[in-house]
């Protein structure tokens, strides 16, 4: 038999899975690519709208707030994105824009079409930077435009660009369908835009969003042009686009989408374009939280890390706009630090980090919770009793058996719902009263 090497102590791999932080990338080489800085921008004022999410003006701003809660001082979240063209969107702009020369810590910018017209309306709204729509794919170039085809859009864009730039704005060029689009294209667009915005210093250098609009993009280097998202990086960091002037903007339509985000921010990409909790078009953007719980594993933001109970705000946000979260949604969904099972119920009664991916409770403001099926067994109800109450009662206890006989009782005769807390805390207070000496307390 193969020698097993025996340890005193446990090997809980510390510097990987801190107790009082989320979980760290330890690097066995530092990728050389890696940009000294990197933060996300949010679009769920945008896309998240564009998708289905239907924001008054206040719900809009109550969004940026609960946002700029989160990011604080880290800088995690720089810019917010919104719409012009409804008043209402107008509304949420400008209270954006008063607050972020208040000292908000998060910037707004906006979306437009590429047009003259949609780039003279912006120069009058206060922001100093505005994305704008250049689809770059054929499927786009060809089928969108009359009379189609590539240099019909690349006039059309560079237009609008010139458009921007004379009314003192910084371009962000949102290339649609990048992970789709002719290298012979995008490229050779991508030097025009530079070429056009050179004139113009730091304060018109473009950027570039590189959106993966069908969720179509892969997280690795050996596969080709398009569908390599590490490798587009690397071809616009060739041409001179700095890593901060990039911005990769993913959806989800393939499963892919933090994955493909991890993978441009290690080739060099510094910012991350994505929605609050994934909210968006068909499958979702990239969610914020998700991609900045991994680049705080990456080592940023480590003087000044963000808030993420803050975010728990949204769940009930969401909820009256008819967008709940789904329950098993990653993080923040009602049931997503949930266990049914008795074994798992069992590994947090001896020792809780065994069933936690982190420090949920003090990282995320959630506690690790517990519902009662036919699966929970004894270890279940223990500790159910023990995150509600504080007091830990004895596999013995004659009552606490009563219980949980009367609850197995209830699932043999075909109840196929859970059984949560609130209905048995009546039974389980006058238990504890009364039986407490069979019992630990804190």
């Amino acid at each position: 038999m193969t020698h097993i090497q025996d340890s005193a102590e446990p090997n809980l791999f510390p510097d990987a899975y801190p107790h009082d932080q989320f979980p760290q990338f330890v690097w066995t080489q530092r990728p050389p690519a890696l940009p000294a800085h990197a933060w996300t921008t949010e679009t769920t004022h945008r896309d998240g709208q564009q998708g289905g999410l239907p924001l008054s003006a206040e719900q809009g701003i109550q969004l940026y707030d609960v946002m700029c809660a989160f990011t604080g001082t880290s800088r995690a979240v720089r810019q917010a994105e919104f719409f012009v063209y409804r008043s209402s969107d107008r509304r949420m702009l400008a209270a954006a824009v008063e607050r972020f020369q208040g000292g908000a810590p998060i910037e707004p910018t906006t979306w437009i079409r590429a047009s003259r017209a949609d780039a003279d309306l912006v120069g009058t709204l206060g922001v100093r930077e505005t994305g704008m729509l250049a689809s770059a794919s054929d499927y786009h170039t060809f089928y969108k435009f009359t009379p189609g085809g590539r240099t019909q859009a690349a006039s059309k864009y560079l237009e609008a660009v010139q458009t921007v730039l004379d009314a003192g704005l910084k371009p962000r060029l949102h290339l649609e369908d990048a992970t789709r689009a002719p290298r012979e294209f995008l490229l050779p667009f991508v030097q025009a835009v530079m070429e056009l915005a050179a004139p113009y210093g730091d304060a018109g250098r473009p950027k570039f969003r590189i959106c993966d609009t069908m969720g179509l993009g892969l997280p690795y280097t050996f596969v080709a042009w398009p569908r390599s998202v590490p490798g587009m990086v690397g071809e616009f960091l060739a041409l001179d686009v700095r890593g901060e002037d990039l911005e990769f903007h993913p959806h989800n339509d393939t499963h892919l989408v933090v994955a493909n985000c991890l993978s441009a921010v290690l080739a060099g990409c510094a910012a991350i374009n994505g929605t609050l909790l994934g909210k968006g078009e068909r499958t979702g953007n990239a969610p914020l939280e998700g991609v900045v719980l991994h680049l705080l594993g990456m080592g940023y933001f480590a003087e000044n890390a963000p808030d993420f109970t803050q975010l728990n705000a949204l769940s009930s946000i969401y909820e009256t706009l008819g967008q709940g979260v789904p329950a098993k949604y990653p993080l923040y969904g009602k049931d997503a630090h949930r266990t049914r099972a008795g074994i798992h119920a069992d590994g947090l009664n001896k020792f809780w980090p065994m069933y936690a991916p982190f420090n949920v409770p003090l990282l995320l403001g959630r506690p690790l919770e517990l519902s009662l099926t036919k699966d929970s067994g004894l270890a279940g109800l223990i500790f159910l009793i023990k995150s509600h109450t504080g007091v830990e009662l004895q596999k013995d206890n004659e009552e606490l058996l009563s219980l949980h006989t009367h609850l197995n009782a209830a699932f043999e005769g075909g109840r196929q719902t859970a059984v949560e807390w609130e209905e048995i805390a009546p039974q389980v207070l006058d238990l504890i009263s009364t039986q407490g000496g069979n019992a630990k307390r804190p």
